[in-house]
């Protein structure tokens, strides 16, 4: 039960930090909304206050306990960047191209770099965040890591393949942040009473139709399936209170046909992310034919304990882990 490492999982919106012993136990968490676009102060002293304030209590009990941190406090707007590794990437990889901060307390930080996706021909994408919460996955389930496909709904979806232990390609779909705009700044909001929730039932059905549309759809179809938001309210063949729901499924529906496609209906996916979330990305899998996903909880901890022992943070836990 002694502490080991302070692991951060620092977001854009959000931080989170995690006490940890040399087996990779948490025995303690604490979150705060301090992520990056919302320090306490101006960059760079907001970094130190948001970290003092969530780690000043652990650190005062051992000021030499190692600090972890991965997601969005390596980007260009976070602490310091840590430069993306290329695929195909593994724990090894991005351990070793770890950047680290010296916090005005004299507290070493050793950050995590993200992912780049940049195959010949295409376009590049990136992860930042997500390939720590993959590292935990594999920890957890080994099974995953010969060859594992992973679902990591949110803001930005993402779609990451790992063959070897490696993660070797993703793709990102832009599904959360483009319900929110849709919703709160443009035409079909209008129709969305905000705060108010459907019958759950005829939730449900909405949100149904829409992962219905988006299966029978065909090629260039989603920007005009999307006026449907607006169009089934006018014509009173949906409750305002669901349209937002038809257009989630809508939305969600229009991912899920492409990632399958690219992954293979019959692939087992792995989801990882907010449970309500997952769920609903696990209803619009059923809905479309795929295979029942498996379900993991929250990896990040585990990923920041593995990605500090593959950089030698933790010489114990080396000897102590698997």
């Amino acid at each position: 039960m002694t502490p080991a490492l302070i692991a951060l999982d620092w977001g854009t919106s959000s931080l989170r930090g995690f006490l940890m012993d040399a087996s990779g136990a948490v025995l303690d968490s604490r979150a705060s909304p301090h992520g990056i676009t919302n320090l306490p102060g101006p960059a760079p002293e907001g970094f130190d206050l948001a970290f003092e304030a969530l780690c000043g209590a652990w650190l005062q009990a051992d000021p030499t306990l190692p600090v972890a941190a991965g997601g969005m406090i390596g980007s260009s707007q976070g602490w310091r960047e840590a430069p993306y590794v290329a695929c195909p990437a593994d724990l090894q990889r991005l351990a070793s191209q770890a950047v680290s901060v010296i916090t005005r307390q004299g507290v070493e930080l050793l950050i995590a770099p993200g992912v780049l996706a940049d195959p010949p021909g295409g376009t590049p994408d990136v992860i930042r965040g997500e390939e720590i919460q993959i590292a935990g996955a594999l920890a957890q389930q080994p099974s995953l890591a010969a060859r594992g496909h992973f679902l990591m709904p949110g803001t930005h979806s993402k779609w990451v393949a790992v063959e070897g232990g490696r993660i070797t390609r993703f793709a990102t779909y832009m599904t959360g942040e483009l319900f929110a705009v849709l919703r709160q700044h443009s035409l079909l909001g209008r129709l969305m009473p905000a705060g108010e929730e459907g019958h759950p039932d005829e939730a449900a059905a909405a949100f149904t139709r829409g992962l219905q549309l988006a299966r029978d759809s065909h090629p260039g179809d989603l920007t005009r399936q999307i006026f449907a938001a607006r169009s089934l309210g006018l014509t009173k063949q949906m409750a305002p209170a669901v349209l937002k729901d038809f257009l989630s499924g809508l939305l969600i529906g229009h991912e899920l046909v492409s990632g399958l496609a690219a992954a293979g209906r019959d692939t087992a996916l792995a989801l990882i992310g907010d449970p309500a979330l997952c769920e609903r990305y696990a209803t619009g899998l059923a809905a479309l034919g795929a295979a029942p996903p498996r379900r993991l909880g929250n990896t990040a901890p585990a990923g920041l304990f593995h990605f500090a022992r593959a950089a030698g943070l933790l010489a114990t836990a080396r000897k102590m882990t698997p």
